[in-house]
């Protein structure tokens, strides 16, 4: 059983909750550590459900027990004391690992490359943050390849602004669209031509288990970059949503420049934005990530179209009713 079991931390989330459920598909015994349970564990959906916080070390300890892969997908909501609870939670997780000679697994960002590093990324890019997060982002990394000399095995997924049917805290659903609201305009918070790119949670997390499942061939600190869906122009995706909100409504919402001096004098009051705010050079600089190195391991990379991929976000996030406009598929597309 230890060889196809993993735990979750943030299964709750995003990119946690599309891993956890996407490992459990493919036969992986899931456990997923959360606060919010009144007993010590209960399985539901066919996830083993256990008691506990990513701040405490004995409970992420004793939940990986027998665990080969602990994904670590934790994050405070809304930011909030990001910067004095990422690095003790993501310890934590290498305690465990380092206990269990586990794998790591750790959905990355571009936040801890600097514009010195632009417009091509790859794995080996130089790391020059101007932001604190990014800072934050490249001394989690420094603490992974360390924990990778003792014991643990790691493995980390960068990839562009996510996106998907339950993915609430990032810029497609807070900055573009209104979550849990219909959609009549649409924020562009990009800067026209310049090339930016996003993530779709479903392909990220495929890519994840495809990576998993050759985990053992893998260098012991493994670092792979997405492509996922590059908008070129700075426009793709503010006129895909549009178009997939006007098939199902009649209506065309209209696009707006996102009104960034607003988010300014805001932001000193909202967390969420001010974190926002420091991220506004990724909007205003193209950004291509490359993936020729997860080619070469797997072959290909997971990537759903564009347009179904938008309209199942939307759909998800409640801006839009269900309709049959695409066909439930398994698995995505494959771009090489």
């Amino acid at each position: 059983m230890r060889n196809n079991t993993a735990l979750i931390l943030g299964a709750t989330g995003g990119i946690g909750g599309e891993v956890a459920r996407q490992m459990r598909d493919a036969g992986w015994h899931v456990k997923a550590l959360t606060r919010g349970l009144e007993k010590q564990s209960e399985v539901r959906d066919g996830i083993t459900w256990v008691r506990g916080d990513a701040m405490t070390r004995a409970d992420v300890v004793n939940a990986a027990k027998d665990c080969s892969v602990i994904v670590h997908a934790v994050n405070p909501p809304g930011y909030r004391n990001w910067s004095k609870l990422v690095l003790p939670m993501l310890d934590n997780t290498i305690a465990a690992a380092i206990v269990e000679s586990a794998h790591i697994v750790l959905p990355g960002t571009i936040y801890n490359y600097g514009p010195d590093a632009f417009a091509n990324l790859t794995e080996n890019s130089p790391q020059q943050p101007q932001t604190r997060k990014g800072a934050i982002r490249v001394e989690m990394e420094r603490r992974l390849h360390e924990a990778s000399r003792l014991g643990a095995k790691v493995l980390i997924v960068r990839a562009g602004d996510f996106f998907g049917p339950k993915a609430g805290n990032n810029w497609f659903a807070q900055g573009l669209i209104k979550a849990g609201q219909p959609i009549s305009s649409i924020s562009n918070p990009g800067s026209s031509g310049t090339t930016h790119q996003w993530a779709y949670l479903p392909d990220v997390a495929r890519t994840m288990i495809t990576l998993l499942e050759r985990r053992h061939q893998l260098e012991d600190f493994a670092r792979f970059h997405l492509r996922g869906h590059v908008d070129p122009d700075g426009l793709e995706m503010v006129n895909m949503i549009a178009r997939v909100v006007a098939r199902h409504t009649g209506k065309t919402p209209v696009i707006k420049p996102l009104p960034w001096w607003l988010l300014t004098l805001i932001s000193p009051f909202v967390v969420t934005l001010r974190e926002m705010m420091e991220m506004r050079y990724l909007w205003r600089t193209p950004v291509i990530m490359d993936n020729s190195k997860l080619r070469a391991v797997i072959g290909f990379e997971p990537h759903t179209p564009l347009e179904q991929a938008v309209e199942e976000s939307l759909i998800g996030l409640g801006c839009l009713t269900q309709q049959a406009s695409f066909p439930k598929v398994a698995a995505p597309a494959l771009i090489g």
